[in-house]
């Protein structure tokens, strides 16, 4: 086809019109016909993010024949994988098997080359022949499917060193750590919530390199088993079991441990609702608190924390950072004990 789109993936916007591929409804996922500045890619594995799947899970009562129905009616109806409760996505693992003929030679990519998405399944055109398996434990799942990567769409060659579910699995957290190194300054005191998960022991890493002897990094989990692996990797000065919906008991927790200091910086990687207050109460004034979780209401944030009289500066947590693929991985090759736990849980 010589017809050529917008860059950004507008020509494939079906309902609303005059919005963007992720906040529309609806979107064309017809894989038989290529716009000259897109690129189909034959795919192989679906990492959901871990706020939609978690959704997805409860919904089905963890009955896997349900979550794999689920998923493909959401793409039935919407041409994309964009969780209706959560708004969110995921990314996903697949070879370039063709790619548009004004991008042709201009990229860095040929037919036949391995590369994961760093663009959000909830604005990605996708196409579900059949789902083979889900991976419930690491939020993935293993299809054969086809999908859109517009010209504006980031996206990382797959590493030769690391197993693609692992690089997948750690490139579809990798602005977290990446935002976490802008953010945090030698001799600060941060807080990781839900740091015992893929996305908090990579910030946890990042933050404990930076604040030095001088500062402290606490990593707060619910799950005793995610506290074990937070001890276990030694990315944190203080672990701490935490229940982040209870504001009070976050913000009288970290007042004790910090001797009525705050927290500097706080980034939440919690996967569930309700956590925006425990994390504003626990920071302290002109402070910052990073909201990497999709899970977040930033309603409930901005008016929750102008409640409470708190003055911290609060971000939404864009999972895009120059570099971030490249950050995140190198991470993998140089801490030895993060990079076997992991192997360990998501391969």
């Amino acid at each position: 086809m010589n017809q050529k789109g917008n860059k950004y993936g507008t020509h494939r916007v079906i309902e609303p019109k005059g919005v963007l591929p992720q906040p529309a409804t609806v979107v064309d996922n017809n894989m038989n016909e290529l716009f000259d500045n897109e690129i189909l890619i034959d795919v192989d594995v679906l990492n959901i993010d871990s706020a939609s799947f978690t959704q997805i899970k409860e919904q089905a009562k963890g009955n896997i024949e349900e979550i794999k129905s689920i998923i493909l009616d959401i793409v039935a109806k919407q041409g994309k994988m964009k969780n209706p409760v959560t708004g969110s996505g995921g990314m996903l693992i697949g070879s370039i098997e063709k790619i548009g003929s004004s991008l042709n030679g201009k990229i860095n990519l040929q037919k036949g080359d391995r590369i994961a998405t760093l663009v959000s399944l909830s604005l990605t055109p996708l196409y579900i022949e059949e789902i083979l398996d889900i991976k419930p434990e690491i939020d993935q799942v293993k299809i054969k499917g086809k999908a859109i990567l517009f010209e504006s769409g980031i996206y990382a060659k797959l590493p030769e060193d690391l197993s693609e579910t692992l690089s997948l699995a750690v490139l579809d957290v990798c602005g977290a750590p990446a935002q976490t190194e802008r953010l945090v300054k030698e001799g600060d005191t941060v807080v990781v919530l839900g740091a015992g998960g893929k996305s908090g022991i990579l910030c946890c890493a990042v933050a404990k390199q930076i604040v030095g002897d001088k500062g402290m990094v606490i990593g707060a989990d619910y799950s005793d088993a995610n506290i074990e692996r937070l001890k276990q990797v030694e990315v944190c000065h203080h672990t701490i079991k935490l229940n982040a919906t209870d504001a009070l008991q976050c913000y009288d927790t970290i007042n004790e441990l910090t001797n009525g200091q705050l927290a500097d910086v706080v980034i939440n990687n919690v996967n569930i609702t309700n956590t925006e207050m425990g994390s504003i109460l626990m920071c302290k004034d002109r402070g910052t608190v990073y909201f990497f979780s999709m899970a977040t209401s930033f309603t409930k944030a901005a008016l929750g924390a102008e409640g409470v009289g708190k003055d911290v500066d609060m971000l939404i947590g864009n999972g895009y950072a120059m570099g971030h693929a490249d950050m995140a991985i190198d991470i993998l090759r140089k801490n030895e004990k993060i990079r076997e736990l992991y192997k360990e849980l998501y391969t």
